[in-house]
């Protein structure tokens, strides 16, 4: 270990020690060179493209395995470039051509990546019980060339695809023949890999580790090692951050104002726009939640302002709906004000004065402070709410119709998910099929599918955006959502370090260079 005080500055204060070890209960000196070291928030549940969850499930798979394209820098516009393509282009409005790289080889001596596993990959997801099937709605087939060289023919012309589809989650390319021998799917073992990075070990609840790929054709790593660290509580983590447990950590929205006025010695703060949005579920089929007037108590309950300042610090604005800021946002939610004595005289009429909810939220400290302010103003209005601290693996289960029965009976959940680049990938989940799988309101309307179905089809931005626009405002007006923000992301880094942060806010650790 070496000591470097003037690189940080180990816990100003302490007795912060002792947070900071637990944070990291392995707990190891950043080391430059050789090594980096990260932190996240959760576990990994699924490696296969077609089940992934969770950040971790998103990391892993972009340093072990191989999309066509990539995207850049989410601060740098999220513009696309080729990755294991060396050719990628449109030929017609309904077809992509592209050619692999040489070079690209499975572990295990399954020798070079295919367009066969190219083919195998996006067609054992398209059509499937997948989350990420909808990335491949508009797939009809890929059509292999040759060994190296494939088409992919949409069934209708789709100019967000390669955006939507191939730089992550259901893109990244899987090895035919070692799926096929593991059964046709597989959960936290790669049964073959294929990236700068190979999956080394896992120390579950604790930590990842993955080393350098020796057969890597491309640009050398710059590390050897990356070790990825879990710690789910964000002030934890910054705490460990100081202590030099790790070179990049993400940090709580909350803690950016403090973090402005004195960064850690030897480190620099990130700040950028994400496209990741919260919001509040009212699942409508909970017998409680069924009258339309008590979704709409809990609505005009709400106090936006408090969660605002509470949880972001007011760093950010309300968010109008679940599509990006930005030229096909809504201009307003329709009820915008919080009106309390209008949310009594709803439960009143609805004879639901007294009426008691289950809030369920994860464990981090944003999603507690949100909970704890939802139910501090819903209290205002005589609703009773009870706050279910949930981690991260039993929380996602929660709304899983193949996990049970308890889906059915949800009442209230605090929901954050990653974003995409177009307003058709954060909108996707509220569509009618997603009902126990992400649709945890049980929102089902033909019109809001009607409207998503065209948007897909319809390039003009305009019309686009009055689409986008009017399926916002069925989400609201079925009382199952509460729209909060799309929340700021602040990291913290080593000044010596540029990390690559992808659209949805996860980092890409193959991509961290040296500055």
């Amino acid at each position: 270990m070496t000591w470097n005080t003037d690189r940080r500055t180990f816990l100003r204060l302490s007795g912060a020690s002792f947070a900071g070890l637990a944070a990291a209960p392995q707990f190891a000196w950043a080391a430059e060179g050789t090594t980096l070291r990260l932190r996240v928030s959760s576990d990994l549940q699924v490696l296969d493209p077609k089940g992934i969850i969770g950040e971790l499930d998103d990391i892993i798979p972009r340093m072990t395995l191989v999309t066509l394209v990539q995207l850049s820098d989410m601060r740098s516009g999220n513009t696309l470039s080729n990755h294991a393509a060396e050719v990628f282009e449109w030929r017609d409005p309904q077809t992509i051509a592209f050619t692999l790289r040489e070079g690209l080889v499975w572990t295990g001596d399954r020798g070079p990546v295919t367009a066969e596993d190219v083919k195998f990959s996006f067609e054992r997801i398209a059509g499937s019980e997948s989350a990420w099937a909808y990335q491949f709605e508009k797939l009809k087939e890929v059509e292999v060339v040759d060994a190296r060289s494939g088409l992919i023919h949409l069934s209708e012309p789709f100019a967000p695809f390669p955006v939507i589809a191939l730089p992550y989650y259901g893109g990244h390319i899987v090895c035919k023949a070692a799926v096929e021998a593991a059964g046709g799917g597989f959960t936290t073992e790669l049964p073959a890999q294929c990236g700068p990075y190979l999956f080394d070990a896992w120390e579950q609840g604790q930590k990842v580790t993955l080393k350098a790929n020796p057969a890597w054709p491309g640009p050398k790593p710059a590390w050897e090692v990356i070790e990825i660290y879990v710690v789910t509580d964000d002030q934890a983590a910054q705490l460990a951050y100081e202590a030099d447990s790790y070179d990049f950590t993400r940090v709580a929205v909350s803690a950016a104002t403090a973090l402005r006025e004195a960064v850690p010695g030897g480190a620099r703060l990130i700040e950028a726009q994400s496209t990741r949005y919260s919001w509040l579920t009212v699942n409508m089929n909970a017998e409680p939640l069924k009258d339309p007037r008590v979704r709409q108590a809990i609505q005009y309950a709400y106090d936006s302002d408090a969660v605002l300042i509470g949880a972001y610090d007011g760093l950010v604005p309300r968010s109008t709906g679940v599509v990006p800021p930005g030229p096909f946002s809504r201009a307003s939610n329709l009820i915008a004000t919080r009106d309390v004595e209008k949310a009594k005289a709803l439960l009143a009429e609805a004879g639901a004065e007294g009426l008691t909810l289950n809030l369920v939220a994860l464990t981090d400290s944003t999603s507690q402070t949100i909970a704890q302010i939802v139910q501090a103003s819903l209290g205002e209005a005589g609703i009773t709410v009870n706050i279910q601290p949930t981690e991260d693996a039993a929380y996602w289960a929660l709304g899983d119709k193949t996990a049970g029965e308890d889906y059915l009976s949800l009442e209230l959940v605090l929901m954050d998910f990653a974003g995409g680049i177009d307003p058709t990938e954060n909108l996707v989940w509220f569509r009618p099929e997603q009902i126990g799988v992400y649709n945890w309101s049980f929102f089902d309307s033909p019109e809001f599918e009607d409207l998503y179905q065209q948007s897909l089809r319809e390039t003009d931005a305009d019309k686009r955006k009055a689409m986008f626009n009017r399926m916002e405002d069925l989400m609201e007006e079925s009382g199952g959502f509460i729209f909060i923000c799309f929340a700021p992301y602040v990291a913290l880094t080593d000044t010596n370090l540029e990390p690559m942060i992808l659209a949805d806010g996860h980092p890409d650790p193959a991509r961290f260079v040296y500055v």
